[in-house]
């Protein structure tokens, strides 16, 4: 039997397995050991925290406990998917205005960017802003380090953004009352006129 013939039988054997693409991008931002007391002692266990996104604008977090730290990890990635939100970018891949959030004692600060600034941003915040999909931005952690709560602040200031299509400007507001204004003569008639007319 030649080489040849038996790298042939192989490929016969095991058909060639292609890796397949996620479609999520699944990053673990903290694992903690907690514990709980019971009557012989402490019962210890582990809590993840995974951000979940398709870097396409959708994100997600989830919390979630279990015996062992693979067990924590797979059931916060599921809690992550199942809570995911859609985030408004401009098509330079940056916030269309600034956002504040405040969850506990973490406050979070972030601002659009020119295209080419990059993410500033540091640990949890930078993490969760590069699975969504944010190209460009700058940030600012005003509080508390808690990585859960930073977490949590991060995405209910990415939710607050409102895009640029739906704001209120000053200018469509005076558009919108000198409508009105042109309005209102021709659908109520003169008083005086009346008056006159009876006479």
């Amino acid at each position: 039997m030649t080489a040849q013939q038996q790298t042939e039988q192989r490929s016969r054997r095991r058909p060639e397995q292609v890796p397949e693409e996620k479609p999520f991008d699944e990053r673990v931002l903290h694992i903690d050991r907690v514990a709980r007391v019971v009557k012989g002692g402490r019962r210890f266990r582990f809590r993840a925290l995974v951000v979940v996104g398709d870097r396409k604008n959708r994100v997600g977090i989830g919390i979630a406990k279990g015996a062992d730290v693979t067990t924590a990890v797979a059931k916060a990635t599921d809690v992550a998917k199942k809570h995911m939100i859609t985030i408004s970018l401009d098509k330079y891949g940056t916030l269309h205005h600034e956002a504040q959030a405040k969850v506990g004692g973490a406050n979070i600060l972030i601002k659009p960017a020119s295209s080419g600034t990059g993410l500033i941003a540091g640990g949890v915040v930078r993490t969760i802003l590069e699975v969504a999909g944010v190209n460009n931005v700058l940030s600012k952690s005003l509080g508390s380090t808690n990585k859960v709560n930073t977490a949590y602040a991060t995405l209910a200031a990415l939710e607050s953004i409102v895009p640029s299509a739906k704001w209120i400007t000053t200018n469509n507001t005076k558009a919108v009352s000198a409508k009105k204004a042109t309005e209102k003569p021709s659908a109520k008639k003169n008083p005086a006129k009346k008056a006159k007319d009876k006479e």
